[in-house]
């Protein structure tokens, strides 16, 4: 089993450290494209939060095997920030 897998198998179990875990690793990517799309320090937090969130919430809806962890979050969060860039 590989890392993002074994931390996915964590989170589904309710793991709270494998969240800290992601979010340690994994934030700054989600952040950083967050930032570069919105250009607002105040949306990129709540964006990062909110895709964090939502893989606590909702683990299931990443799957290991189609891609990493790290693509994942960075996907979701240009979505969101897409989102919001437009709302703006």
């Amino acid at each position: 089993m590989g890392p993002d897998a074994d931390l996915h198998a964590r989170l589904v179990a309710g793991d709270l450290d494998a969240l800290a875990a992601a979010y340690d690793e994994h934030s700054p990517f989600v952040y950083g494209v967050a930032i570069k799309i919105t250009g607002n320090r105040v949306s990129a937090e709540e964006i990062t939060q909110d895709v964090f969130v939502g893989l606590w919430e909702r683990p299931l809806s990443y799957e290991p095997r189609n891609g990493s962890l790290r693509g994942w979050l960075v996907s979701k969060a240009l979505h969101a920030s897409a989102v919001k860039a437009e709302v703006r």
